[in-house]
């Protein structure tokens, strides 16, 4: 091989080199090995600050009170949530309960009104529980023409306490304290009536005692004949 071809093998060999060595570069920068990545997943359980709990949400509450007890004005007693309202907003809210009537049962409602919405609810006024007492009633024999007694006491064997009494219904519609007769009445209690009777007697005829003074004495000279006076002729 003469010396002309050697220095051309040589200038191949050289640039080949160059070019394999450059490409080895470009991919040694582009390449990279595959990396494992693990990704891990922690719960933390952490309490709400009461701030960030407060809902605002108004849920009321059905109230039973007896019958004749107040009822509160105070709105908190109303409200079944309150821990979660703020009390901006409990300031605000206005209490309606004008259409509850205490002194006679049944169920009412109540509204709480707040930015223009109504909440209702209701109250249940419920009748006093009364002591279980069983009554033992009296017949009563006036004379015509006196008053019927309206005091229940006045029909009742038993002793009674002021809240008995205060409970008890007294029915002398049937007596007519003008006419000679017997009649009804009736005495309520706690869902139970008794029936008792009234008579009306006519007084009777005036009796007169006979007297135990002594005879008067008889006077001689009372009642006598004169004597006759013969006539002489």
């Amino acid at each position: 091989m003469s010396s002309k071809d050697m220095k051309f093998l040589s200038f191949i060999i050289a640039f080949w080199g160059i070019i394999f060595i450059g490409s080895g570069l470009v991919m040694n920068k582009t390449y990279k090995p595959k990396e494992k990545i693990r990704y891990s997943l922690n719960i933390e359980e952490k309490i709400i600050s009461q701030a960030q709990a407060k809902t605002n949400e108004i849920k009321l509450k059905d109230l039973e009170i007896e019958i004749n007890n107040p009822i509160s004005m105070n709105i908190e007693d109303y409200l079944e949530n309150i821990s979660n309202i703020e009390m901006s907003v409990l300031k605000v809210l206005k209490l309606d309960t004008s259409l509850v009537n205490i002194t006679q049962a049944g169920t009412y409602q109540y509204t709480i009104t707040y930015n223009k919405k109504k909440y209702i609810g209701t109250i249940k006024i419920k009748e006093k529980e009364l002591p279980n007492v069983t009554f033992t009633l009296i017949n009563l024999t006036l004379t015509t023409g006196d008053a019927v007694p309206t005091n229940p006491r006045n029909y009742i064997k038993e002793e009674i306490t002021e809240e008995i009494y205060n409970n008890i219904t007294l029915d002398i519609s049937k007596v007519n304290n003008q006419v000679q007769g017997n009649y009804e009445y009736f005495i309520k209690y706690n869902g139970t009536i008794y029936k008792g009777e009234i008579a009306y007697r006519n007084p009777g005829p005036t009796i007169i005692t006979p007297s135990t003074s002594p005879a008067p004495t008889e006077d001689p000279n009372v009642n006598l004949i004169p004597e006759q006076t013969e006539i002489v002729q």
